[in-house]
Formats: C-alpha cells, sequence, structure tokens
C-alpha cells in the first residue's frame, strides 16, 4: 500500500516513493496503476489527489501529488518554469568518460510500426539538458547523479545512452532491457511562495544494494 510510501504531506501535496513497476497511468491491458491506490491516500479529502509530473513505470522514486487543483495548477508551472530541483540515480552498463558534466541533446519522439515510440536526440528536437556526475565504478558500471534541467520524456535514458554511451542497466528501450532497471528518483525539492519548499528523498532501493552500489 502506497500509504506506507509517504514521503512529505501538506494541506496541499503528496510526495510518494514511487515502487519500480507501477505505472503512474492506467495501462491499456488495465493492470494496477497509481490510479487504483489513489483512494487509500486522501487523508481526509474527499477528492482524489493528482499526479503533477511522470515517473516511468520502472523507475522509483519521488512523485508529486497535488491535493486540489489551484495547488496543481501551480506546482505545473513551477515544472513547466524549470525551478524544480530533481535528483536521480541511476546505474549505467559501462564505464562513461569524465567525472561530470552537462548534456545538452535536444530530444524529439520517432516511432516505427516494428518498435513502436521512443525518444532520440535530434538537433530539431525540444531543448533537452541534464547535469551529471560519478559516484562509483565497479565491476565495468557506473553508479551516477543525474540532475535534470529539463523534463522531457525518457530525458536521463536517452542522455545516459546516447551521450554517455552507457545506457541504464535494465532498460528495455534503449538498453538489453537484462534485469531490474536500475534508475530511481531519489530528491525532489518544489518552491513555493510564502511557503516552506516540498522536499522529500527517496531511500534507495535494494535493487541498487543488490547490484552492488550504495550511498555512503
Amino acid at each position: 500500500m502506497l500509504v506506507n510510501n509517504i514521503l512529505f504531506l501538506d494541506g496541499e501535496a503528496i510526495v510518494i516513493d514511487k515502487p519500480a513497476g507501477m505505472p503512474v497511468d492506467r495501462p491499456r491491458d488495465g493492470s494496477l496503476s497509481l490510479e487504483n491506490q489513489l483512494d487509500s491516500l486522501t487523508f481526509g479529502f474527499r477528492r482524489w489527489p493528482q499526479a503533477v509530473h511522470r515517473l516511468d513505470r520502472d523507475t522509483s522514486g519521488c512523485l508529486l501529488l497535488s491535493r486540489n487543483p489551484k495547488a496543481h495548477a501551480r506546482f505545473q508551472h513551477a515544472f513547466e518554469a524549470g525551478i524544480v530541483e530533481k535528483r536521480y540515480l541511476a546505474v549505467l552498463e559501462g564505464v562513461v568518460e569524465g567525472d561530470s558534466g552537462l548534456i545538452d541533446l535536444a530530444l524529439t519522439k520517432v516511432s516505427t510500426a516494428e518498435e513502436g515510440w521512443r525518444m532520440r536526440g535530434d538537433p530539431k528536437g525540444k531543448p533537452s539538458r541534464t547535469a551529471w556526475r560519478v559516484l562509483a565504478v565497479k565491476d565495468g558500471r557506473s553508479f551516477v547523479e543525474f540532475k535534470p534541467e529539463t523534463g522531457r520524456t525518457h530525458q536521463i535514458r536517452v542522455h545516459a545512452a546516447e551521450a554517455l554511451g552507457a545506457p541504464v542497466v535494465g532498460d528495455p528501450v534503449y538498453g538489453d532491457g537484462v534485469g531490474e532497471s536500475l534508475l530511481h528518483a531519489a530528491s525532489l525539492m518544489v518552491p513555493r511562495a510564502g511557503k516552506d519548499p516540498i522536499v522529500a528523498e527517496a531511500p534507495l532501493p535494494e535493487r541498487f544494494l543488490k547490484a552492488g552500489f550504495g550511498i555512503d
């Protein structure tokens, strides 16, 4: 139950630690999603909370939910304005060059009948920027911190695979899809005018520790 995954709660916002494998939007096959859990996250309100942004199905970690329409609009504006601070942790399949940097690779959506849709780097695409820093290297893999400055679909996954040449471990679209996906939304900070910011941090999941990577 997601009621046990609450990282932040007040009158206008909830941040949950979304489990890997749970889609935010209801899948076409009707399988379980975040929507099936919203009734347990009202905490006395009549209205169900609403997801402000999205995390991929296999990505775990901080997901912001609004508790009323006015808050939802303010939070969406904060994301669109690029003032929300997001921090992701990922294990990449390969040893990346350098210790840190800023990826500036515009992205566009492409689709084929054979492979379906995906994102890819394209100079004519939407601007996409991600700061990155290597935390550790072990057994041919890199443990990397990502801080996206923009919020494009699959941004970190594509930037890792195309710009760093090392896809996220377990990525079924941009990598080999072997094993669990090792991408985690570790923290979130949303500034609020006249109020304390929303601050949340999601602990590193067990699947990272099993892969040999942890936070000291």
